[in-house]
């Protein structure tokens, strides 16, 4: 079992910033791929970022040049640095990692782009 705790949510104005933080525990060492995810109202859910046991990130072509994914190992954490918020970017985000035994999803932190 794998479980995830994300953080960092909020109100935002928009061309504002906010960091999510998403820190995993349980069976870690068996996780090979982390992202966020997100979910607007009405919406499906969307991958926006995800980065791999090696390093490899890929984002979703809306969010490119203003959101970056990381990853420390050590501290078992993956974080999402969001810049230049924009009203689309309103949604719930998702932590989300894959280990060998499974999928697991963190609870969910609302981020709400307004003026």
């Amino acid at each position: 079992q794998v479980q995830l705790v994300e953080s960092g949510g909020g109100l935002v104005q928009p061309g504002g910033s906010l960091r999510l933080s998403c820190v995993a525990s349980g069976i870690i060492f068996s996780i090979t791929r982390m992202a966020w995810y997100r979910q607007a109202p009405g919406k499906q859910r969307e991958l926006v970022a995800t980065i791999t046991e090696g390093g490899r990130i890929n984002y979703v072509d809306s969010v490119k040049g203003r959101f970056t994914i990381s990853r420390d190992n050590a501290k078992n954490t993956v974080a999402l640095q969001m810049n230049s918020l924009e009203s689309e970017d309103t949604a719930v985000y998702y932590c989300y990692a894959r280990s060998n035994y499974g999928d697991y999803w963190g609870q969910g932190t609302q981020v709400t782009v307004s003026s």
